[in-house]
């Protein structure tokens, strides 16, 4: 169906195709501020310039559409930004714990399950921001590696590489504190 049949019908654009993205806008605005208020400005700065721009939007690929239009605006708050001193970066994990877990699990199941997100946890936050990123967008939030290249603005070779490098990593400290098992040389 082309744009003109769905006006003629009474569909707007702007529902059609921005809206049942805004989960996806959400976890990769968070993903790339850390930051849940600037998260939320994030998608709303997309949300507007979609919003001004559906009439030039031709229907096709609208997740990659608002992914450039996030990436834009993103770069323009960055660049006129004022430095945030008092930046809290502990807000993201007491976010993250405040999750209640469904089901009811053995106590030893609790014990290796809480000691096996802490080290994924930590190596996490441990990772470079640019394989962190890549490892939230793919692993976390689901994002194929064409979507996760379109959101940061790199070849999709680029995340490949980064996300393996970083699963590499957790992998092996998961291995040393005997979390996983050791890989076997084939």
């Amino acid at each position: 169906m082309c744009e003109t049949d769905e006006q003629q019908q009474g569909e707007d654009p702007f529902v059609s195709y921005v809206l049942p993205e805004l989960e996806v806008l959400a976890r990769v605005a968070f993903s790339i501020t850390r930051n849940t208020a600037d998260a939320e400005d994030l998608v709303q700065e997309t949300l507007l310039c979609a919003y001004r721009a559906i009439d030039r939007f031709d229907g096709a690929h609208p997740r990659a559409w608002l992914f450039t239009i996030m990436r834009n605006a993103e770069a323009k708050r960055h660049r006129r930004r004022r430095p945030q001193l008092l930046r809290d970066p502990d807000q993201a994990g007491r976010m993250e714990a405040a999750d209640p877990r469904g089901g009811v699990a053995s106590p030893e199941g609790v014990v290796v399950g809480a000691e096996f997100d802490a080290v994924v946890a930590q190596c996490l936050a441990s990772l470079p921001e640019r394989h962190r990123q890549v490892v939230e967008l793919v692993d976390i939030d689901g994002l194929s590696y064409a979507e996760a290249a379109e959101a940061i603005g790199v070849p999709v070779g680029t995340v490949m590489s980064r996300l393996h490098r970083a699963r590499t990593r957790i992998r092996q400290r998961l291995t040393a504190a005997g979390l996983a098992p050791k890989r076997s040389m084939q």
